[in-house]
């Protein structure tokens, strides 16, 4: 396996564009906003219990525990997000605000290295008797990749040298030997922390433990079912066709042929399991990573790169079943197939990953927070009638508005995080060759085995199909730039200092190897039309229908600008769309127009339920696209991705 790293969040500087609005947002208002929430400081909302826990488990206040046993995880998250921008910018007020809540944590942990408040608060004699599903090692896994984006960001250790030895405390009691506890989390995600961590430490005791993690998750005898025996926990999937798929622990992981339970837990596995892989080179990993991830985005996945079609269980169900008016698509399971892709890309050189890492970041994650960053989407469906949100029991999750916070919150700190590390998915290197997987304005500055390479990224991509490469120093040898050409594109162009230049394509990337110089331009030049997509005529539900795009981006149609009942207006397939970019929609945004018909209702008798069926009549109408991610940042009404088409 070639070896493929990424570049560092510090190698790579926003400057400008897409990402860069929404990098500024985070730091300008989402952080501050969710701070606030973490400590019960804004009015008319769920109160989270988040900080207040940590003060009364370390004796700095009196009170009970609050939320969700899970809850410790969303400052975890929270202080990731600050700790990629600080990696891009300084900020002494933000630093110091970590800092604060960095002294609240660390002054919980208990002598032996314990650092659980749902734990400290009612009673350690409990800790360790439900990885099922207690949570304690998901949000050890959260604080974990919190304190390394801060030491990374700052050279400050206090709270990853504490969570070090947590660490230390889990492996004493858990593990292949023995007498330790031989179990895994009911939710995964301190795999990826403990990856994140060895990159560190180079201490082969925390690879050690992310690899038992996985390699016992589904072993027999199964160690939920033990666990509920021996502590009498309650088995919530007991004589369900779930019982422990839930949990992606119904065989081993090298076993599994296809997609399970929990999207976000199976996500947070996949990913886990990606980084063993490729660290370690176990080909029976590898073979069983490739095949999950050919089910999910060849079989389970929507046109905006959500996955979990069902809310029973946030879960996966079977092939093609991709409700649009009943989904569950959680926003926290695109950022994990984010993650999941971002890793895979570590594993090969292979375009298709990098096409579903922007699916998701352009539509199934970003959809989750408004425009303003501060109210979120749990719940990201591609169909919405307000009505049926409100009587219909099957569709009562489906929101028609973003909500300012949710009692269980995981998804509004995990966007931050990931929005704030954005830079950290748009390249990577591998000795002398540098892959572009994204485009976004950006100066990169990284060594490759032959030397220094430094180049700066123009673009106002994705509303603009070109994208400018200016190289500011290179190696005196020859090196590659591999440039991810995206599986919408048909046709493109690449030129050098104007003139066409030679290259090859492997596995969707165009490859250019020459002696590169400072002031050499590379321009790529993407043909991004409007398309229509269909899906699979297995997709039940999206049969005679189509989705328009642009590019990476998905559209979709309001009815605050196309009236209601939208379930009515069909679209011709040869019909011609008008792009205008509009500045002042949202942040600035290409509109789409074309023209519709919609089914005519007028010689209907009214209170008609059936007839005799006829030939049926349409009403001509202008139809007004925007892109889906920015949908309910206007007046609450339906919204549609999936139109007929005659």
């Amino acid at each position: 396996m070639k070896k493929i790293s990424d570049l560092s969040a510090k190698e790579v500087m926003i400057t400008g564009g897409f990402w860069k609005v929404l990098f500024d947002k985070v730091k300008s208002q989402v952080i501050p906003y969710q701070w606030k929430v973490l400590n019960d400081d804004i009015p008319g909302i769920p109160p989270s219990y988040c900080m207040s826990n940590f003060r009364v488990a370390a004796g700095k206040k009196e009170g009970e525990f609050g939320g969700c046993v899970f809850q410790d995880s969303d400052v975890g998250k929270w202080l990731e997000a600050v700790g990629y921008v600080l990696m891009q910018s300084s900020d002494p007020g933000l630093e110091e605000l970590a800092d604060s809540a960095i002294d609240d944590i660390v002054a919980a942990q208990q002598s032996d290295g314990y650092l659980n408040t749902y734990y400290i608060i009612n009673g350690l004699d409990k800790r360790f008797t439900n990885l099922k599903d207690n949570h304690e090692l998901y949000c050890l896994g959260h604080l974990l990749e919190g304190a390394v984006a801060y030491y990374q960001a700052t050279g400050k250790d206090r709270l990853l040298n504490a969570l070090i030895r947590y660490v230390d405390l889990v492996a004493r009691l858990i593990g292949p030997e023995e007498g330790k506890k031989h179990g895994y989390p009911g939710h995964e995600e301190i795999e990826l922390a403990l990856m994140k961590l060895y990159s560190i430490t180079k201490d082969e005791k925390h690879l050690k433990l992310a690899r038992f993690f996985i390699d016992e998750r589904g072993r027999a005898p199964f160690y939920f079912r033990e666990e509920t025996g021996k502590y009498g926990n309650k088995d919530h999937w007991k004589d369900s066709p779930f019982q422990y798929n839930y949990y992606q622990a119904g065989e081993p992981v090298r076993e599994q042929q296809y997609a399970m339970g929990h999207a976000v837990r199976a996500m947070y596995l996949y990913s886990g399991m990606t980084d063993v892989a490729v660290k370690t080179g176990d080909s029976t990993l590898v073979d069983a990573c490739k095949r999950l991830w050919n089910d999910v985005i060849n079989r389970q996945m929507y046109i905006t790169g959500a996955v979990g079609s069902s809310a029973y269980g946030e879960s996966f169900t079977f092939d093609y079943d991709l409700p649009n008016d009943t989904i569950y698509a959680e926003t926290c399971a695109s950022i994990g197939l984010c993650f999941f892709a971002k890793r895979m890309m570590k594993m090969e050189c292979n375009a298709q990953y990098g096409d579903i890492l922007e699916k998701c970041l352009f539509n199934g994650v970003i959809s989750g927070m408004s425009y303003d960053g501060t109210s979120f989407f749990y719940v990201n469906p591609l169909e919405v009638v307000p009505e049926a949100s409100e009587k219909d029991y099957l569709r009562h999750h489906i929101q028609v508005t973003r909500q300012k916070w949710f009692g269980c919150a995981c998804c509004p700190p995990n966007i931050a995080r990931l929005l704030a590390s954005v830079s950290n998915y748009a390249y990577s290197k591998s000795e002398d060759r540098i892959l572009v997987h994204l485009f976004m304005e950006s100066r990169v500055k990284t060594e490759l085995k032959s030397g220094r390479i430094g180049f700066d990224i123009e673009t106002n991509y994705p509303w603009d199909n070109v994208v400018f490469i200016k190289v500011n120093e290179a190696p005196s040898s020859p090196m590659q730039i591999a440039i991810r050409i995206p599986g919408w594109c048909e046709n493109f162009e690449l030129r050098i200092n104007g003139n066409k230049v030679r290259y090859g394509l492997e596995n969707g990337y165009a490859m250019i190897e020459r002696v590169f110089q400072q002031e050499d331009k590379i321009e790529l030049d993407l043909d991004m039309p409007v398309t229509m997509a269909e899906a699979n005529p297995r997709v039940r539900e999206d049969v005679g229908k189509i989705a328009v795009m642009r590019g990476p981006v998905v559209y979709c149609l309001e009815e605050v600008d196309n009236g209601k009942d939208l379930h009515r207006i069909y679209v011709e397939r040869d019909t011609t769309f008008r792009c205008k970019y509009d500045k002042n929609f949202l942040g600035g945004a290409v509109l789409l127009e074309s023209d519709g018909k919609k089914l005519s209702q007028t010689e209907w008798e009214p209170d008609k339920l059936y007839r005799k069926a006829t030939k049926p009549e349409f009403d001509s109408i202008r139809l007004k696209w925007i892109p889906y991610y920015l949908w309910s940042n206007r007046e609450p009404g339906e919204m549609v991705v999936w139109v007929k088409s005659e």
